[in-house]
């Protein structure tokens, strides 16, 4: 029975190093996103509701950005 010895302490600590690079990696790729990224998201969002807002019809009753007369 001559197995492997194993200082716990190093295994511990080992295991924690790999359980934050596994958690580091999650966070990359849910969070990761580089500026360029970002503001090109933002800006065709923009867009998009610029146009939908181009389309919108409003009634002679209605007052704008949905205020109470």
């Amino acid at each position: 029975m001559s197995g492997d010895v194993v200082n716990l302490r190093q295994f511990r600590k080992q295991k924690a190093r790999s359980d934050k690079e596994k958690q580091a990696e999650q966070n990359r790729v849910a969070f990761g996103r580089t500026k360029a990224e970002k503001s090109l998201t933002r800006a065709l969002n923009e867009k998009a509701e610029k146009t939908l807002d181009q389309g919108r019809l409003e009634r002679p009753g209605d007052a704008p950005d949905g205020e109470k007369s």
